[in-house]
């Protein structure tokens, strides 16, 4: 066999080993390192692959943003702004049709902007956003549908583990992904606001025929200053000190962590026993990421070596297929993975193919990323694996609501996912204008 050949049977052993059930980073280090021994007849070739992988990768100082972001999320969930930030958006949008269903959404793009988890997001808002609709006698499929739609917002709105991930995969800035990762999570949370209000208006069966405003009483200023001060205070100083660069990605993520510590302190929300359940979750999420970027880095070298993106650019060449061509390939690949992969894996597979391509054409990287993370994210949402609608099934635990209701229901917001990246695709400035 030629090396391409090879490459490409290793690709789709990835892919089958991921849906088997492997761990990522075990998959796509034991082929990697296989391909390149198979590919060179050499194994000690094979070993100063992954020995130039591991050393290049852990030994990166932008890497310490992984566990201090880590932290911050995981210190800023301790403390409750969660439920702060929701009640804050309830008591906002309370008179408005669907208003319970907009302050959700409202409400997980600015837990997303602290936190940077989906998964996070996903949970925290079944437990608190869910009942609430269900006692307003909002549709149980609309409920579930909200939440998981709104919780890829914490991929895609800055601090996201995603998009720290893409970087060091593509090489970008850290910084430079993070700010471009703004226009588009706002842009997606207000057309997510703006599905609700017309599905409000146009599909009441949706929504719930029945669907009443809420009507708890407007919150006092002392209340909701003591509820929206220190969210505000730790989105300017991480977001704004890395826009005016007045910090590194990793001098925001330590101020980050801190101010996330001082907040549940103050608020009495965590001891020494939370503090140390904190640091171990921290160092098994940063472990985890940490082993999952260098095995992705031995396969970026894998597939350099067995040249399978230059066969790949080649392909495409001969069958001119023009840049347009190349995007709807690459999106229709991406949506056809997230049906089976989650996005951490799609990532790490599709990206060092089609890199090269993006770089030969003289567009953004950092654009290509935001496109990817949106275009991974989908799969977040549709069957059969659908990360987010799993744990929302779980953590709901309601006989009365299926998983095939939380996929249902989230449905409508795929779509407009859908059409958010198109509008991406076609207007690059939208993701690169703050950069530039």
């Amino acid at each position: 066999m030629t090396p391409v050949e090879i490459g490409i049977i290793s690709v789709i052993a990835i892919v089958v080993m991921i849906y088997m059930g492997v761990y990522i980073p075990v998959a796509l280090g034991l082929v990697s390192f296989a391909s390149i021994w198979i590919i060179s007849g050499k194994s000690v070739l094979a070993f100063n692959f992954l020995k130039v992988a591991v050393g290049d990768g852990v030994t990166e100082y932008s890497f310490a943003t992984i566990p201090l972001f880590t932290v911050m999320g995981l210190l800023v969930s301790k403390a409750g702004v969660g439920t702060d930030i929701y009640t804050v958006m309830n008591r906002g949008f309370r008179k408005i049709t669907g208003g319970i269903g907009m302050a959700t959404v409202g409400a997980n793009a600015v837990f997303a902007a602290v936190t940077g988890s989906s998964i996070a997001s996903a949970s925290v808002f079944t437990k608190i956003a869910v009942p609430e609709m269900q006692r307003y006698k909002y549709n149980p499929r609309f409920a579930v549908g909200v939440v998981a739609g709104s919780s890829v917002l914490g991929m895609i709105i800055p601090p996201s583990a995603m998009l720290i991930i893409y970087s060091f995969v593509a090489e970008q800035s850290v910084g430079e992904m993070f700010m471009a990762g703004i226009v588009p999570g706002l842009l997606l949370t207000a057309a997510y606001i703006l599905t609700i209000m017309l599905m409000g208006k146009f599909w009441p069966s949706f929504v719930g025929e029945d669907a009443g405003s809420s009507d708890t009483p407007p919150l006092t200023y002392a209340e909701l200053a003591d509820k929206t001060l220190p969210i505000t205070l730790l989105i300017v100083v991480v977001l704004g000190g890395i826009y005016t660069g007045w910090l590194t990605p990793v001098e925001a993520g330590a101020a980050g962590a801190l101010i996330a510590l001082v907040i549940a302190l103050a608020r009495r929300k965590i001891g020494l026993k939370g503090l140390w359940e904190t640091t171990i979750d921290t160092g098994y999420i940063t472990a985890s990421i940490l082993f999952l970027i260098t095995m992705a880095s031995l396969y970026s070298r894998m597939l350099g070596y067995a040249d399978l993106p230059g066969e790949l650019h080649a392909f495409l060449d001969h069958y001119q297929f023009g840049f347009f061509g190349i995007m709807v390939i690459y999106v229709l690949l991406m949506l056809f993975l997230g049906t089976l992969l989650d996005t951490a894996s799609i990532i790490l597979i599709v990206v060092p193919l089609f890199i090269t391509l993006i770089e030969a054409s003289g567009h953004s990287l950092v654009w290509f990323g935001i496109v990817t993370v949106i275009g991974a994210e989908i799969g977040l949402l549709t069957p059969p694996l659908g990360i987010s609608c799993f744990v929302i099934k779980a953590t709901l635990n309601d006989p009365n609501v299926s998983l095939k209701d939380v996929f249902l229901g989230a449905l409508p917001f795929a779509f407009v996912m859908l059409l958010v990246l198109m509008l991406i695709i076609r207007f690059p400035a939208l993701s690169t204008g703050i950069i530039q």
